[in-house]
């Protein structure tokens, strides 16, 4: 398989920026394959995914050629570290993690799943059985602050690029979510806000909804609130009892988070505010 050169830009907006990029990659002899780009004119921001046959002679000659083409201040990376390093948070439940795992044994996930932290061990033996290390830090009897801080302290071992919670029942502090400012990536039920608390699918059970569904998204202090990386929905009827309604909820989730993941894992993913710019293709 040929090498390939991937360049992801944001920058302000002007006049000429798609000619002067297709310029400035010709003259490093790169052919592009795929040029997606986007401009929120509301912000005047221009974001680029370009993916080009080939490596540079040099990545710092191509990115001062770059830096010289765009406005100032462009944010410009070169071939992002591909194989990306994940660090998995849970609690009991079991649907997202198994998922994740599976795909991380048979190498679909384009992710590395360094280890698993729960506050609870009750999938302890599951993720050992594929020779990842499990952390219990349980949260009992311990204040937030040094609950977090094991947590916190375990992550930094491994050094990853992302973490996930894979429903992990907890609520996170701001100064946590600040330590792993965009890093963190998070999947619920779409019922919030209008089932907030417990027991979300017996709320919309009981409602008789017709919709149910699941969010992807990175973590900020605002709870559920922060930037919408996929989201999916099913149909259901008068006919889905209560646990049929869970199960379709779970399988929704863990294929919202997984699809995220690998969106992410693949660099298509940029933060923009309290929104995404998504390149699925």
């Amino acid at each position: 398989m040929q090498t390939q050169t991937l360049i992801l830009i944001q920058c302000r907006d002007a006049v000429g920026l798609v000619s002067g990029l297709s310029n400035s990659i010709t003259r490093h002899r790169l052919n592009i394959i795929t040029m997606r780009e986007y401009v929120d004119e509301e912000n005047n921001k221009f974001f680029v995914r370009v993916v080009c046959s080939g490596q540079p002679q040099s990545t710092e000659s191509l990115l001062e050629d770059l830096r010289n083409t765009l406005p100032q201040n462009a944010e410009i990376q070169i071939n992002p570290t591909h194989r990306k390093k994940l660090i998995i948070l849970v609690t009991k439940e079991h649907h997202c993690l198994a998922d994740i795992l599976t795909r991380h044994y048979f190498d679909t996930l384009q992710g590395e799943v360094q280890a698993v932290i729960g506050n609870y061990d009750t999938l302890k033996d599951f993720t050992e059985k594929f020779d990842i290390p499990f952390h219990h830090i349980s949260h009992e009897g311990k204040t937030k602050e040094d609950f977090e801080q094991q947590v916190t302290d375990t992550i930094k071992t491994y050094a990853p690029d992302y973490i996930i919670l894979a429903k992990f029942m907890r609520i996170l502090s701001p100064n946590f979510v600040k330590e792993f400012e965009h890093r963190l990536i998070n999947i619920h039920h779409s019922f919030l806000p209008a089932f907030i608390g417990a027991n979300p699918y017996k709320q919309a059970h009981d409602r008789g909804v017709k919709i149910i569904g699941a969010t992807a998204h990175f973590v900020t202090d605002d709870l559920d609130e922060g930037p919408i990386i996929v989201q999916n929905t099913k149909s259901v009827d008068h006919s889905y009892d209560l646990q049929r309604m869970k199960t379709a909820g779970k399988e929704i989730e863990k294929a919202v988070l997984t699809r995220a993941i690998q969106l992410v894992m693949e660099d298509r993913v940029i933060l923009n505010g309290n929104k995404t710019i998504v390149f699925k293709s």
